[in-house]
């Protein structure tokens, strides 16, 4: 891809401006915002700079190879051979960075895991999932922290919803979204069929507070004692929190021990799905740009089976069979199947721009 050096120009101008307003500010306030875009702008720049001084160097071993000195030229056209093997990864890095992308791919996020068709081996596949994306999560060195469950009869969960904290969270599990399906014969199977559950995934961006406004007369807040499967852990006091969101009829809870921990955490994730809505919108908007990237993340829609007795994992948006079940239902290798979907958004994100030059 040849990037168009106006485009490359404007973004070292832009980079400079931004250098030279922060050495000048002194309110408060314009500091951060400009600290922010010089974070945001600072790795682009720095790759469109690398891809300048590789074609300068370039130019400057032409003329050296057109030179009468037969020992240099031939250097040159070496190093030239080699500048050429570079220069196609060193524009694509910079393409990637101008290229459209996720406003939100940084962003901690949500994890909701819920059971589907299926009965109890599909609240028994729903844990499989969430520990799973637990797993996973432990290998980058991300914190999860369940906000609510509700337990299956026979093991697993009917739902779960945790917050994953780190750097790329949303980024790396955004295409988890959709349908789960699980081929396998159940333990309780006493004929050796196989059958076939459900699980819903959704993966929404954890938002900052300032990002979102819940106002108090737009929610109601109700407390109840959740239940348990016995014993000391069952809550003996009015600590689970639910909260209602009136004008969208959007409904989280919070069953951990602390009240107060309850609501924030609850009102955490409303605010999540609130967020999640006006980015739903906005796909809703501009869905033609979006038909040919990996998928919309709408959870209705089947991404994934896992067939246990051939060890087969397919995501059928990609078309991609692997036969390492058993290390990507562990999420040792669940990296496997999110690296192709990343690589396919990422070709598509860069088809975007390519069309954007004309």
């Amino acid at each position: 891809m040849r990037l168009p050096q106006a485009r490359l120009d404007q973004v070292l101008d832009r980079f400079r401006e931004v250098e030279a307003r922060m050495a000048a500010a002194s309110d408060g306030g314009e500091i951060v915002r400009l600290s922010k875009e010089h974070a945001e702008i600072r790795p682009v720049a720095d790759a469109v700079t690398a891809l300048e001084k590789a074609r300068a160097e370039r130019a400057d071993l032409e003329e050296m190879a057109a030179g009468d000195d037969p020992e240099m030229s031939g250097m040159a056209r070496e190093e030239i051979a080699a500048l050429d093997e570079r220069l196609p990864e060193l524009e694509r890095a910079v393409a990637l960075l101008l290229a459209p992308r996720d406003a939100d791919e940084n962003a901690s996020a949500i994890l909701e895991v819920r059971a589907g068709t299926g009965g109890d081996e599909a609240a028994l596949f729903a844990g499989d999932l969430f520990r799973m994306y637990s797993r996973y999560a432990q290998t980058r060195g991300w914190k999860v922290e369940v906000e609510s469950v509700s337990e299956g009869e026979a093991g697993g969960f009917k739902e779960i919803i945790a917050s994953i904290t780190g750097e790329g969270v949303f980024g790396r599990l955004k295409f988890e979204s959709g349908v789960h399906r699980v081929q396998r014969v159940p333990a309780t199977e006493t004929q050796g069929r196989i059958h076939t559950s459900a699980a819903t995934v959704a993966v929404l961006p954890e938002v900052e507070d300032v990002e979102i406004e819940v106002r108090d007369e737009d929610i109601r807040i109700d407390t109840y004692r959740s239940s348990g499967a016995g014993g000391q852990h069952v809550n003996k006091t009015d600590s689970a929190v639910r909260i209602t969101h009136l004008p969208t009829g959007i409904v989280v809870t919070s069953s951990e021990k602390s009240q107060h921990q309850n609501r924030a955490r609850a009102m955490k994730v409303l605010k999540a799905k609130l967020y999640e809505q006006k980015r739903e919108a906005l796909d809703s908007a501009r869905a033609d740009a979006r038909k040919s990237q990996v998928g919309s993340g709408d959870r209705s829609e089947r991404i994934r089976t896992y067939n246990y007795p051939q060890a087969r994992v397919t995501d059928h948006r990609i078309n991609l069979t692997l036969y390492n079940l058993p290390k990507v239902v562990e999420g040792e290798a669940l990296d496997d199947v999110i690296e192709p979907l990343i690589a396919e958004d990422q070709a598509a994100r860069l088809a975007t721009l390519e069309d954007s030059f004309g």
